[in-house]
């Protein structure tokens, strides 16, 4: 049998007739009344289809209904063998006329495609591999805090909405919103003004809000309500000549209150009780003069000289001794114990010298890499202290009266935590066991030692290089000058380190020399600037009535210090 093919329904000429029933039901009841009999030709089956199907009999048709019912094909076969015979009633002709079918009737078991089903689209995985949450733990996503409170509200921590439990108690007695960010982002601060004047307003008012150890500048050096350190010298003598080379020691202050200064191959003496000044001498021709010390009587001066040879000169009568001579190259530093003078070498060697004898070498010392250019006795001549371009820290016994002219003997300890050249050496005069040494400018760190045990007490890091350290007799507290960029004078208390006071800048170059007055209240420092400065730093306590004759001596840099000419 064949079959005419079907039109495609957006082709198909629809019926002027109004039909109340959808096109669709339509094609579903012809196909069910076609399964009745199979007609022997097509106009045979058109005019039982016209004759069964209720809704064409009931109106008559128009030539354009016939056209479109004369050209639709049959039903197909298939159709008919799989949807079965459904018989209509007279009670279906009848809601068929009225156009309503009701719910559960024919239109309830015919499958209606409207549109194509597309299923949503799924990532494939393994069975192995969990599901992984790329949220972040600590930094949320959420973009609002609606949804924030929501999520807060069905974990039921909101008081309103549920009953008031641990979370709730604590947040009420806080007084922090429960459904809200306690820790939120915010715009950064405002920067700071740059105003100039608004800038020198705050550096002149910050040492007000810092504490007294820790004043960054010199603009006031005031440690307490009743001590004020001034950051002016006291007098500035010209040195012209003056040697800047950090290894020499070129300033020394005796005793007796007389300071001697080493200008390029010249000593001069400066008495400070009358303002004198006094050519002592001059170094051999082709020399220089590297390093002075005084006696502990201030009865001489040692002088060494860039050629290594070591001059002995009477301070009364300003007369030249004795010349040592024994050492290969120049000698920077000199350190008197009684009769003895040692003397530190550029070769790292270091001689003791009995004034007394023809031979004076009774001793020498080897412990050093590089040039000495440390050296200090102790007070009481029981150790000796040295420090070299070797960035080492030599303690050594001072007992010499049984050492065999010629003989060398080792170091009782060896320090090596510095990292640069050690120049500065003192002793503690109120606790003889305490050592300060301090490093250059890769180091630029002050270290204290306990010299009985050989351990490090205190450390204490410095912006630039140590030059030299002087303790103060009266005060738990020490000075220390400094070299490049700051050209500063320290003073720090001990044993807690704190800064007391800085006066930067007070050398126009690095402040290489100092001394301190017999009377241990005022500081003399010298620099390559050629200038000669004197600071007072200490006081010196007051003596009674019946002590003052014994104490006439100490108190001469006070009483002289005043008569300055």
């Amino acid at each position: 049998m064949s079959y005419i093919p079907k039109t495609p329904s957006r082709h198909r000429s629809r019926s002027e007739t109004k039909t109340p029933l959808t096109p669709s039901l339509t094609a579903g009841i012809n196909t069910l009344n076609l399964g009745y009999s199979l007609a022997p030709s097509p106009t045979k089956a058109r005019a039982d289809a016209s004759m069964a199907n209720p809704f064409l009999s009931s109106r008559p048709a128009s030539p354009t209904s016939k056209r479109s019912v004369s050209r639709s094909r049959p039903a197909s076969p298939i159709k008919r063998t799989t949807s079965g015979v459904l018989h209509v009633s007279e009670s279906m002709q009848r809601q068929a006329s009225g156009g309503v079918i009701r719910r559960g009737g024919v239109e309830s078991r015919l499958d209606v495609v409207t549109r194509d089903y597309i299923p949503p689209k799924s990532e494939k995985r393994s069975k192995s591999q969990p599901t992984r949450d790329t949220r972040d733990r600590f930094i949320t996503t959420r973009d609002t805090a609606d949804e924030v409170a929501a999520t807060l509200d069905l974990m039921s921590l909101n008081p309103q909405s549920a009953s008031p439990g641990h979370t709730a108690r604590l947040a009420a007695a806080a007084g922090v919103p429960l459904n809200r960010r306690v820790l939120a982002y915010h715009e950064p601060p405002p920067a700071s003004s740059s105003d100039p004047l608004m800038a020198q307003a705050r550096e002149l008012a910050r040492p007000l809000y810092a504490r007294p150890g820790a004043l960054p500048t010199s603009t006031s050096a005031t440690t307490s309500k009743v001590r004020k350190i001034s950051t002016q010298p006291e007098r500035v003598l010209d040195a012209p000549g003056m040697v800047d080379d950090f290894y020499l020691n070129l300033v020394a202050w005796s005793s007796l209150n007389v300071l001697a200064v080493a200008l390029a191959e010249n000593t001069y003496f400066w008495r400070a009780d009358s303002g004198e000044v006094t050519h002592v001498g001059e170094a051999p021709e082709g020399t220089y003069v590297a390093a002075v010390d005084f006696s502990n009587d201030g009865q001489f001066l040692g002088v060494g000289l860039g050629s290594g040879a070591v001059e002995l000169w009477d301070v009364e009568t300003q007369a030249k001794l004795r010349t040592m001579a024994g050492h290969a190259s120049q000698v920077a530093c000199l350190s008197w114990n009684q009769h003895i003078l040692t003397s530190g070498c550029g070769d790292g060697s270091i001689w003791h010298h009995d004034v007394r004898v023809a031979r004076h070498k009774i001793g020498e010392l080897a412990g050093h890499q590089g040039e000495v250019c440390g050296l200090r006795w102790r007070s009481d001549g029981e150790l000796l202290a040295s420090g070299g371009n070797d960035n080492v820290v030599n303690v050594w016994d001072g007992r010499v009266g049984d050492v065999v002219a010629g003989s060398r003997s080792g170091a009782k300890w060896t320090k090596r935590n510095h990292t640069a050249a050690v120049k500065a050496i003192a002793w503690c005069p109120w606790q003889p066991s305490l050592l300060a040494s301090g490093g250059g400018t890769s180091d630029a760190m002050i270290h204290i030692w306990n010299t009985t045990t050989g351990a490090r007490l205190h450390s204490l890091q410095t912006p630039s290089q140590i030059t030299s350290i002087q303790w103060s007799p009266h005060r738990k507290e020490f000075l220390t000058t400094h070299g490049y960029p700051t050209n500063s004078l320290m003073v720090h208390a001990y044993p807690s380190m704190e800064r007391v006071v800085e006066i930067r800048d007070a050398h126009d170059s690095r402040v290489l020399w100092s001394a301190l007055g017999p009377a241990g209240d005022v500081v003399c420092t010298g620099a390559g600037d050629e200038n000669l400065k004197f600071w007072r730093v200490w006081e010196v306590p007051q003596v009674k009535k019946g002590k003052e004759k014994e104490s006439g001596r100490m108190s001469s840099t006070k009483s002289g210090i005043l008569n300055i000419r």
